[in-house]
Formats: C-alpha cells, sequence, structure tokens
C-alpha cells in the first residue's frame, strides 16, 4: 500500500505550503512510505486528486485544496482531518495502516478494544493476572465439587473401620462372663464326681 500526497510545488500560498511541510514531515517522522505527487506541475495528478475526493469532503467551490492524502485509491482526508488524527494519536488510523507494534497508537488501540482506560487501567477488560486468579478459582471450585463425593465415602469408611473396631474391643458382656463362671465351677464337680466313683469301685472290689 503506498500512501499519495497530493500538494503543489509551486504554490503561492504561505498556509498550503507550512501544511505540505507538516503533513510530509510527520510521515518521514513514522518512517512512513509516501508518494509526493505534484498537481502543479502534472495535469493528470491535479485532475485524478479532484475526481477522487469524496464530495462531502470538497469545498463549496467544488475544487479541493492540496495537501489531499490518499491510500491507493481510497482517500483518507485533507490537512484538517489529518491534524485531528495526529492530535488523536490516531495516524495510523487515519491513513489506513496497521500501528507498528510497541507504538502508543498500538497500545491505545489494543486498550479499546478491551474495554475503556481510567488512569492506564482497563475498566471492563481483565488483565492477565486476573485471568490467571480467575482460572485457578474455577479450577479449585472444580475440585472441590468432584472430590467431595470421594471424601465423603472415605469419611463413611472411616466410621465403618472405627465401629468395627470398636465392636472387637468391646468388654465381655455380663452374661458371657456367667456362662464362663458356671463352667468353670461345673468342671471340678465333674472331675470330682469321677474321682469318687472311682474310689467306690475300688473298695468294692477290695470286699
Amino acid at each position: 500500500m503506498v500512501i499519495k500526497v497530493f500538494l503543489a510545488s509551486s504554490s503561492g500560498s504561505t498556509a498550503i505550503k507550512k501544511k505540505q511541510q507538516d503533513v510530509l514531515g510527520f510521515l518521514e517522522a513514522l518512517k512512513v512510505d509516501y508518494a509526493p505527487l505534484d498537481i502543479a506541475c502534472n495535469e493528470d495528478n491535479r485532475m485524478w486528486m479532484r475526481e477522487n475526493v469524496p464530495v462531502e469532503k470538497k469545498p463549496t467551490n467544488g475544487i479541493p485544496l492540496p495537501p489531499q492524502i490518499f491510500n491507493e485509491e481510497s482517500y483518507c482526508g485533507d490537512y484538517e482531518t489529518f491534524f485531528d488524527a495526529k492530535e488523536d494519536n490516531a495516524v495510523y488510523a487515519f491513513l489506513g495502516l496497521p500501528p507498528p507494534p510497541g507504538s502508543k497508537e498500538a497500545k491505545e488501540a489494543y486498550l479499546l478494544e478491551n474495554g475503556p482506560v481510567e488512569n492506564g487501567t482497563i475498566v471492563n477488560g481483565t488483565d492477565d493476572a486476573e485471568d490467571e486468579e480467575n482460572l485457578e478459582a474455577e479450577e479449585e471450585n472444580i475440585d472441590d465439587d468432584t472430590l467431595a463425593p470421594v471424601k465423603e465415602e472415605e469419611a463413611q469408611e472411616e466410621a465403618e473401620d472405627e465401629e468395627a473396631k470398636g465392636e472387637d474391643d468391646q468388654p465381655v458382656s455380663e452374661e458371657e462372663e456367667e456362662l464362663r463362671q458356671l463352667e468353670e465351677e461345673e468342671a471340678p464337680e465333674v472331675r470330682g464326681g469321677r474321682r469318687r466313683s472311682d474310689r467306690g469301685s475300688r473298695a468294692g472290689r477290695r470286699g
């Protein structure tokens, strides 16, 4: 894309000369490639400029004055619109060119796309740090929701284990204790009865 600047090299108007110098000087400072097209010495350039300036942009007499700026065949504007774009740091947008990375206009364009700016910070948009915090919070919520049933099941299993362990460690009931004592008491009697019967049989044999 070539920026075309239509100007009059032999203009007798000091104001027009100053405007032309201002435009060309600023384009050179931005290192924007442009082609100066003289309408004073070239009739074709003058006719092309007059035919391609939009009707609504022409003065009341119908003859646009230089400098007039085009991007190839597309009309960009005259000195007044160029000056406004320069004041708004929007010259690249005015010229229909992408702003170079790292330029002030590129940064402002990025901020405007992400939200209005107050004191150099994004109001409606979010920066990378906020995005990371939001993502971490979402992941924590997802983990909590996913692990909740697992944690509940583990807690239930632990409670059952404790209950089973408690049953094993419980002391012997009173009934079991009494039954054990009865068995111990009956055992000597049985043994004693056997001894007495043995003695009786021995006595009978002797008699």
